[in-house]
């Protein structure tokens, strides 16, 4: 499993290994059951402090993603199609704050948004 982390980044080194765990669990390159590197081995190779790993686990824990088992590790929790949805759509809702922004930044009205967005997702299919 590899980490990207990025010293540059607004966000919390924490958060960046939460949404990168929960990206892979979304994606289904983690299933229910798979262990995750320990707490220490994890703070070892990203050079990190083991209490920056913790915090990560520990809030993926109390999302219900991941869940402990005293010396054996850190295991995927869910395969819970309603909690994945649900994360899913609070991550394309965070996607969407950020163009609502720069949409209203520069000039963007709601229609000319809405009818862009419309394009982009029947473009897809």
């Amino acid at each position: 499993m590899d980490f990207y982390i990025s010293n540059s980044s607004d966000k919390p080194i924490y958060e960046q290994i939460m949404t990168q765990i929960k990206s892979q669990i979304l994606s289904g390159k983690l299933k229910k059951g798979d262990a995750l590197p320990s707490i220490r081995v994890l703070a070892r190779e990203l050079r990190i402090s083991v209490i920056t790993t913790k915090r990560a686990y520990d809030e993926l824990e109390h999302e219900g993603l991941l869940y402990s088992v005293a010396g054996k590790g850190t295991f995927v929790a869910t395969a819970d199609p309603q909690k994945l949805r649900e994360e899913k759509i609070r991550q394309l809702e965070e996607i969407l704050q950020t163009a609502a922004d720069r949409a209203r930044e520069n000039g963007v009205s709601l229609e000319e948004l809405t009818q862009i967005l419309t394009l982009i997702y029947q473009e897809g299919r």
